[in-house]
């Protein structure tokens, strides 16, 4: 499969887009080590931004959260997800079905997603255009962005292939039930950094 890609430069050039097989290969070579945080998006691999503690703490509460209410799922963190034959992205948290040996024999497909969490300090314009897209494609039923700088959670919901059709942005004020959990709420305001710290 190729496609173009406009330099900002010149010209545009045709590129050789990467499968998850062949990129899990390029792991088990060794050619991409553990110490590099890459993910493959839309058959590019990609380097992730570096971690910082205002992120990680998100992480933490957010999974918190979750970790208490949820029963009979899997909470992965940071963990591969295959979204289709040139998408293996790692979101901050997926939601999956569970499965009794923790997914040690293949990551799950995005069938087996209930809902991802993506955590959005430096990353926000990323995560609210490409992988919301990349989510909606493979029809992940929902997609919450926290954004941590404006104290507000982009949902979104109801994917036709190409894109959400239904999008909620909520402050830090307000509560959310994910779609496949509507007995669980969730506070906005406890996935955040109390505004008093």
């Amino acid at each position: 499969m190729l496609i173009t890609e406009t330099s900002p430069n010149v010209y545009s050039l045709p590129l050789r887009l990467l499968t998850v097989r062949e990129y899990n290969l390029m792991a088990e070579v060794g050619i991409l080590t553990h110490q590099e945080k890459v993910e493959l998006i839309n058959g590019q691999i990609i380097t992730m931004s570096p971690q910082g503690s205002f992120h990680a703490a998100a992480i933490t509460r957010t999974n918190r959260l979750f970790t208490k209410d949820f029963n009979q799922v899997l909470i992965r963190l940071q963990l591969p997800i295959i979204v289709n034959d040139f998408s293996q992205p790692e979101p901050d948290i997926a939601i999956v079905k569970y499965d009794s040996l923790d997914y040690d024999d293949r990551h799950p497909n995005a069938t087996e997603v209930y809902l991802i969490i993506e955590i959005a300090d430096t990353t926000l314009k990323t995560d609210l255009e490409v992988k919301r897209q990349l989510y909606a494609s493979a029809n992940i039923p929902e997609y919450w962005v926290l954004d941590l700088k404006q104290r507000q959670l982009y949902v979104y919901r109801e994917s036709n292939s190409q894109d959400y059709q239904t999008t909620m942005i909520l402050s830090d004020q307000e509560s959310i039930s994910p779609l496949n959990f509507p007995e669980t709420e969730i506070k906005v305001s406890e996935m955040l950094r109390p505004l008093n710290s």
